[in-house]
């Protein structure tokens, strides 16, 4: 490998013809389905959240990742026979933090939603009847 330079904190490398031709002496191991960073899905097999999961967007890592693991994590462990309603202040910390950082988590104006829906409901019938005649020529 060759060094070329150091951009910013990058350093950029070079493989040379011979690198290539060398075989590699990198080790495959088994994985280990204990492991929490495994794509297992949403839960673990011990039981726990797994955190890692793509299935969360990522929202655990993000400013509020704090409050979304506090509030996740009591709806998926409460007992309440209406389940998470005992969370409401853990949803209302990470709503409040979501709210001070609008462009990575963007919220609908609730104006905006009801503009969609009648938008849709508009367009439903027409496509509807498009669809019927588009049936009727052939």
């Amino acid at each position: 490998l060759v060094v070329c330079c150091m951009v910013g904190k990058d350093r950029i490398i070079f493989a040379t013809k011979e690198d290539h031709e060398t075989p590699s002496s990198a080790e495959l191991v088994a994985d280990d389905p204990d492991d929490p960073y495994e794509e297992q899905g949403l839960i673990l097999p011990n039981g726990d959240i797994n955190w890692n999961c793509p299935c969360l967007g990522g929202m655990a890592s993000g400013p509020c990742g704090e409050q979304f693991k506090s509030a996740f994590s009591c709806f998926h462990y409460s007992t309440e026979e209406i389940k998470g309603s005992d969370c409401v202040d853990q949803f209302r910390a990470m709503q409040e933090c979501m709210q001070k950082y609008p462009d990575l988590y963007p919220q609908e104006d609730e104006n905006e939603e009801k503009e969609k829906s009648s938008k849709d409901l508009e367009a439903t019938p027409v496509e509807a009847s498009v669809a019927k005649e588009e049936k009727g020529s052939s």
